[in-house]
């Protein structure tokens, strides 16, 4: 038989001596990755599939804001409408229109052919602009106001308040040029005396 020997550094060398595969007693680790493999099957409910770490937290909680963002861009949408009119009030301005020259006499004074022809269209154009005015404004006034009633702690997207701070602005400014346009102050019909 060799005999075993150790060197300086602590390592066996020799004929007799084990390498780190020998030393391990294989059947005492195949017993405990059972044991622990067994505890393992009756303490996991879940299935076996791998999900990615972090999968579960990419779901959103609660709301998006979808629904605030597409109200926010409808304001803004409506807004501009009451700005540059809107083929409502272009209808509603040729039916004023048509219903002026039917009722106005070909008799009837410059004044009242002027103010009936064209001054209630005008009228028309000016209410079906303040209409979209105000939709607008109730609508960004509204999604501006919604977070005070959400679910506290979960701020509004930031875009979403740009959009519907604009769409308050042109629904601002679209109802003030209705009034004015609306009372004759803003281009008012030309004098016929």
């Amino acid at each position: 038989m060799g005999t075993k020997t150790v060197d300086e550094t602590g390592v066996e060398t020799g004929p007799e001596a084990k390498t780190d595969d020998e030393k391990v007693d294989v059947s005492k680790v195949d017993e405990t990755t059972e044991a622990e493999a067994g505890a393992e099957v009756e303490t996991d409910d879940t299935d076996d599939v791998d999900e990615p770490e972090g999968l579960a937290d990419t779901e959103p909680e609660g709301p998006t804001g979808v629904g605030q963002g597409a109200a926010a861009v409808v304001s803004a949408g409506l807004g501009l409408v009451s700005l540059t009119g809107g083929w409502i009030a272009t209808v509603a301005s040729a039916r004023e229109t048509l219903v002026g020259q039917l009722q106005t006499s070909s008799t009837a004074s410059v004044a009242k052919q002027v103010k009936e022809v064209y001054g209630d269209a005008w009228h028309a154009t000016a209410l079906w602009g303040g209409l979209f005015a105000l939709a607008a404004l109730l609508v960004g006034v509204f999604v501006l106001a919604r977070p005070a009633f959400g679910v506290p702690g979960k701020p509004q997207a930031g875009w979403i308040k740009s959009v519907a701070w604009a769409g308050v602005s042109l629904g601002v400014i679209g109802l003030l040029l209705a009034v004015l346009k609306y009372t004759d102050i803003l281009l008012g019909l030309p004098s016929t005396s």
